[in-house]
């Protein structure tokens, strides 16, 4: 069963950039897609961006693709998200998912992913 952890969330400022990071455990193959999602206090779950790596292609929200940037080490089981110019409405619990498989359909649907973590905070106040 696949397990994923998170981590390097925290307490930063507006204008710091942040690096958070996905560890996949219990996976059987390489092949897997990876997704990052954020939940805001009161708001729904939402899609931030994700990566299958066969083929080697990228998804992003259009609000936040040029700020947020998704990679990873299929084989070592590591998958990054760095935020750079970070805002207060980037705020949220970051949470990270899995497609076993390896495919995609359209990356911002929960429905595809099939494991998820337990989520990161990542809080930015002045």
């Amino acid at each position: 069963q696949v397990r994923l952890v998170e981590s390097g969330g925290r307490l930063v400022q507006p204008g710091d950039s942040l690096r958070l990071s996905c560890s996949v455990y219990g996976r059987s193959n390489d092949n897997y897609a990876v997704g990052w999602f954020r939940q805001a206090p009161g708001q729904a779950r939402e899609f931030v961006a994700a990566m299958t790596w066969s083929p080697d292609k990228t998804y992003y929200a259009d609000n936040l693709k040029d700020r947020f940037a998704i990679g990873g080490d299929n084989v070592n089981g590591m998958a990054y998200l760095r935020i750079d110019f970070i805002t207060p409405e980037d705020t949220a619990i970051y949470y990270c998912a899995v497609a076993t498989g390896g495919r995609l359909t359209t990356g911002y649907l929960a429905e595809e992913y099939d494991s998820w973590g337990q989520g990161t905070q990542v809080t930015v106040s002045s």
